[in-house]
């Protein structure tokens, strides 16, 4: 899902880089305004709205986001940037809300409509008109027209239309969306209910431009750097199939920007295998008809708000990032804890964790790989866990976690896993019926297709990660 790159993606990590280059040198207050004049000068004609004004507008809001705000934060119009650099160095907490919109980024979509093209032939079957079950098609000209104020939408006059004239324009965001949670304001403007939410990133993704931000951590992180502070890094297994290089190398490469230690998170994983194997086994014992995994904070609040009948059969085992935290917190009890992940749904469930302080993205930690000019690959190789059981570092790959716990259990029990490859608007429906019929025991479900390896934060091709990590399990 975050592997894919267009420019919208391109746009964005190129602010990380200049915001964690400035950063490091002491210099983001001094020359935070700048950036967006110099990301489009005057006279510039790479410009993506109206005006090169607009654009520069939209990249202060989306700077903003990076620094830690709302959108909504903002009283006054002509606050500079420098501003809130001041602001979010004295900041002493983060938002429990890890999205904002920027509104001046997003008016283009209208609302999701289905349209007669000029691809119309104006035959004298006329299917679309003959099978609209609201009478809002009518001819004119020889050409279809679609009369919005009737139209709901069911899409019969794009089955029926032999040329295929008929295509169907969605609001992106929306449609991406699995449970219905980001909508239109009486402007235009989206709006995300986190009453609804389940932190997948979805929308982030697949807005085409780019008005959907997630909040950085970066400011807190930075600041406890110049304050002196231990700041130890929490990696999730998933980093190892992002830079095509070795997971020593990329550990070093992390202990260059001035981190004090890696710890992965994959030894959390052995504790989460361990205790799901152990509740899984009790409760089969117990009669329970089948148990699903909970290491997906996605997933977890999908049943939360929305699946509630299904929250008695979900595993009460907390997550690889807890466990790991809570061992790292016991062993440095005075540093800020930063976990190192794929997807929005972690930055969410760090906000949650009494041992984790803050995260940053893989999209975060690439780009301060590339303003500190730290090539991963030619980076000095760091000592990585010992004593990990190599399917803990498989656990963001499809089918992950139900093989470490089919493994651990190893016979002892009938163990016979499903696996819910992503979540969507069909499988949240999938899921509903699992309360009434599931065909296995053990049910693993991620947001992600091909699992955290492809979330909204990765860098990577999802396939390519996957491979890389199937390599260094095995080896």
């Amino acid at each position: 899902m975050g592997g894919i790159t267009n420019n919208a993606m391109i746009i964005r990590r190129e602010l990380m880089t200049r915001i964690a280059r400035l950063l490091m040198q002491g210099k983001l207050e001094e020359q935070v305004d700048r950036i967006p004049l110099e990301l489009r000068p005057k006279g510039s004609t790479d410009i993506s709205r109206c005006c090169i004004y607009k654009d520069r507008a939209v990249l202060k809001y989306k700077i903003m986001a990076m620094l830690g705000f709302h959108i909504q934060d903002e009283e006054d119009e002509l606050t500079p940037l420098a501003e809130y650099v001041r602001q979010a160095f004295r900041r002493t907490e983060v938002s429990d809300e890890p999205l904002t919109v920027v509104d001046a980024a997003c008016s283009a979509c209208v609302k999701a409509n289905y349209v007669i093209t000029n691809m119309c032939r104006g035959c004298v079957a006329r299917p679309c008109l003959v099978n609209c079950p609201k009478n809002a098609i009518r001819f004119e000209g020889g050409q279809a027209k679609i009369d919005s104020s009737k139209c709901v939408n069911c899409g019969m006059c794009q089955k029926n239309c032999p040329f295929h004239a008929v295509v169907y324009v969605p609001v992106p965001c929306e449609e991406s969306c699995p449970v219905g949670a980001i909508s239109k304001d009486e402007k235009g403007i989206e709006h995300i209910d986190y009453d609804k939410c389940i932190y997948c990133g979805k929308c982030l993704v697949a807005c085409p431009f780019g008005a959907v931000m997630e909040k950085s951590h970066m400011m807190e992180i930075f600041r406890a750097f110049r304050e002196k502070r231990q700041v130890v890094a929490l990696v999730a297994p998933a980093i190892a199939g992002q830079f095509r290089t070795p997971l020593e190398n990329i550990v070093g490469a992390i202990l260059q920007l001035g981190f004090h230690d890696v710890v992965e998170v994959a030894r959390g994983a052995d504790v989460t295998t361990a205790n799901e194997a152990a509740e899984f086994e009790e409760k089969m014992k117990a009669g329970q008809p089948f148990m699903t995994t909970s290491c997906c904070p996605s997933y977890t609040a999908s049943v939360r708000k929305h699946i509630p009948e299904l929250e008695p059969f979900v595993s009460h085992t907390r997550t690889p990032m807890y466990y790991t935290a809570e061992m790292t917190r016991k062993k440095y009890p005075d540093a800020v804890l930063v976990f190192i992940g794929p997807c929005l749904a972690k930055r969410f469930e760090t906000f949650q964790d009494p041992n984790t302080d803050y995260m940053l993205s893989f999209e975060e930690i690439g780009a301060m790989f590339v303003a500190a000019g730290i090539d991963v690959a030619q980076s000095k190789p760091a000592d990585v866990g010992a004593g990990i059981d190599p399917s803990g570092r498989g656990y963001p790959v499809a089918g992950g976690v139900a093989g470490a716990v089919g493994k651990k259990l190893a016979g002892r029990v009938d163990y016979r896993s499903v696996a819910f490859d992503g979540i969507d608007k069909a499988r949240i429906r999938e899921l509903k019926g699992l309360v009434r019929s599931c065909s296995g025991n053990m049910v693993e479900v991620m947001a992600c297709e091909g699992g955290c390896v492809n979330g909204c934060d990765v860098i990577a091709n999802y396939k390519v990660a996957s491979r890389q990590i199937g390599e260094l399990v095995k080896k």
